[in-house]
């Protein structure tokens, strides 16, 4: 029960590692507040959680691209629980897969419409700062807390088709994790990003090569997250963090 009574804030909750984080971090006796714009199946993880008598979790429709709803947010989990003691910023994903762009009518980069674009960017990197922007207000007032940027392998390979995933993420790697960082040291705040290699959220992460030939399981990257929120990873801050079975050491051609 290392998290009883603390706050955390994880978006991108209804699936995936949003989730994951969501029930790890109750199952240690904290409080979540879950954020997806799935709002069905949202409620329905929050109350599988609460089902469960250890943390306690509420849901909240929130579109991350909305700086009003991610304020909204904010309120809620202070609201609710009195405290943000960990923002995790799972939402985001590729625009081209995201919006499902079919590669046949759109076949290169500068085929492919620029609002998918403005959508990519829009959550994988603008709604990274809007939740560090609004979280930093409650957070300076406590004295305390951790912001978890999510970036991705891709933020260090880029990507030729899906342009904005890897311009988007790199950005939350490196200029806005630091600066957060920065940011928040008077305060006690401290921002550190995660990039993930390939991850079994979806199939076709295992065809993603690494040094040690599979791709990650979700809990791997939970488990890190954990650690940093812990007392254990108190030292950590301002750094981006690549947990990637070794695919940015390999000679990839």
């Amino acid at each position: 029960m290392q998290f009883q009574n603390q706050t955390a804030i994880s978006t991108g909750a209804a699936s995936g590692m949003g989730l994951l984080l969501a029930q790890c971090w109750a199952a240690e006796g904290g409080n979540v507040l879950m954020c997806d714009i799935n709002e069905a199946v949202l409620m329905e993880k929050a109350a599988e959680i609460n089902a469960k008598g250890a943390g306690r979790a509420v849901g909240m429709l929130c579109d991350v691209r909305d700086y009003a709803q991610v304020c909204a947010a904010r309120d809620r989990a202070v609201a609710e629980f009195g405290s943000i003691d960990l923002m995790c910023n799972f939402a985001g994903g590729t625009a081209v897969r995201m919006l499902q762009v079919d590669r046949g009518q759109y076949p290169e980069f500068p085929d492919v419409p620029i609002e998918v674009f403005d959508w990519g960017l829009d959550v994988n990197l603008r709604a990274q700062m809007y939740f560090d922007h609004a979280v930093m207000k409650q957070m300076r007032e406590q004295k305390s807390g951790l912001i978890i940027n999510i970036g991705s392998i891709t933020g260090e390979e880029g990507d030729g088709y899906g342009v904005e995933y890897g311009t988007a993420k790199s950005g939350a790697m490196y200029g806005l994790t630091k600066s957060v960082a920065k940011a928040g040291a008077p305060h006690n705040v401290r921002c550190v990003c995660v990039s993930p290699g390939p991850v079994m959220t979806r199939p076709a992460m295992a065809n993603m090569k690494t040094l040690m030939g599979r791709a990650a399981d979700p809990q791997e990257i939970i488990d890190l997250v954990l650690f940093l929120a812990s007392d254990k990873g108190q030292f950590i801050n301002g750094t981006n963090i690549l947990i990637d079975g070794g695919r940015n050491a390999m000679n990839r051609g």
